[in-house]
């Protein structure tokens, strides 16, 4: 697959100064692209994962929490109102699949659940928590994570995910709608394919469940998509940007919108 090309546009260090930013799951991947993004802009960032806090990580306040539960939401918005007296803006980015190969009769009751917790539920609840700050101060901005499966589902293994991210798409316009009258703007991105450790890590599932290698399970990923016009997947950084920019004042005026970064692959207007 080709290289991304490399930015050497530097991001303006009092872009998000004097905000404080949530980006949920930014330990790894888009995440930790968005969050390193977001303070090299000036904010101030808090992070969440199930796991420790890796070294080097850029956020200034880390919270261990589990997002697919309730209990979780509620230990993040208990932090973030305690440390930093609330937020300015939230990116909803925790999501993934682990549900294996096999189609819908391998999505058990117990992996449907799992789905919806993470890649729908996390962002509904946390949202209810911590959107009546946002309410009172009449400012804030709210991106949610979805997902081009949304659109394009992979039948053998993501059919609950892209349900849930399908069901995120919803809940996101519908929010919007209600908050863009109280000062809050509401938008969500929709990636393809993401080059990132978790993408290798589902190659992996699929090559061990359907009994083949990471080549074949890789191309299988790519037919089922139909391609990548531009060749390759989004690099984390390149979501990171689109969402540093939606975050920002320079998006002032977007709002109830979806941005798609695929390279293309979806074929239709």
């Amino acid at each position: 697959m080709n290289a991304a090309p490399i930015s050497s546009v530097r991001p303006d260090p009092a872009e998000f100064f004097g905000k404080r930013i949530l980006v949920t799951g930014g330990t790894k991947g888009a995440g930790e692209a968005i969050v390193r993004r977001l303070a090299a802009g000036g904010a101030t960032v808090a992070t969440t994962a199930r796991s420790a806090r890796p070294a080097g990580l850029a956020a200034e306040v880390f919270i261990q929490a589990d997002l697919a539960t309730p209990e979780g939401a509620a230990t993040v918005a208990e932090r973030l109102q305690k440390e930093l007296g609330g937020v300015d803006v939230i990116i909803h980015n925790v999501g993934g699949s682990t549900t294996p190969g096999g189609g819908f009769a391998a999505a058990t009751e117990q992996y449907w659940l799992e789905e919806l917790n993470l890649n729908l539920l996390a962002a509904v609840r946390l949202d209810r928590l911590l959107v009546p700050g946002m309410i009172e101060r009449k400012s804030g901005v709210i991106v949610h994570i979805s997902s081009i499966q949304r659109r394009l589902p992979l039948a053998d293994s993501t059919t609950a995910y892209a349900a849930a991210k399908a069901a995120l798409t919803a809940y996101s316009k519908a929010l919007s709608k209600e908050l863009g009258p109280k000062g809050i703007r509401v938008n969500s991105v929709a990636p393809g394919w993401i080059y990132t450790t978790a993408a290798e890590a589902m190659v992996k599932r699929l090559a061990a469940s359907g009994g083949t290698d990471e080549a074949t399970a890789r191309q299988g990923i790519l037919d089922a998509l139909g391609g990548i016009p531009l060749g390759r997947p989004a690099q984390p950084g390149e979501v990171a940007e689109l969402v540093a920019f939606l975050a920002s004042d320079r998006a002032s005026a977007i709002h109830g919108s979806e941005y798609v970064i695929d390279g293309g692959t979806i074929p239709t207007v």
